[in-house]
């Protein structure tokens, strides 16, 4: 017989951090940004180069992945120089530091 008036506490898991997150997104094949924004955004930016410019649905999901692929390594690069300047949230110092260490534009 249980002699307890109060229910055991249940154990708390603990706070994940953000490479945590990093790491579930890149495993993980669902897509982050939803497929019609991200085709209104992709053909938009075509506008600025041809007028009248036709994409495959393939091509616009190709384009998508690897968005995704990019922006996960740029977050996971961002996070672990927030680590490292001994910060709790990044800022968009350490994403132009991330893209300068890439040798991207800044």
């Amino acid at each position: 017989m249980d002699t307890r008036t109060h229910p055991s506490p249940t154990r708390q898991s603990a706070p994940r951090d953000s490479s945590w997150h990093n790491q579930v997104h890149k495993k993980s094949t669902e897509l982050l940004i939803r497929k019609l924004p991200f085709e209104r955004l992709v053909k938009g930016l075509a506008q600025d180069f041809k007028a009248d410019l036709r994409l495959q649905s393939l091509g616009v999901s190709s384009l998508q992945e690897a968005s995704k692929a990019y922006l996960v390594g740029l977050f996971e690069n961002t996070n672990l120089y927030a680590i490292h300047a001994e910060q709790v949230t990044t800022m968009p110092k350490d994403i132009q530091f991330a893209r300068r260490i890439r040798s991207e534009r800044a």
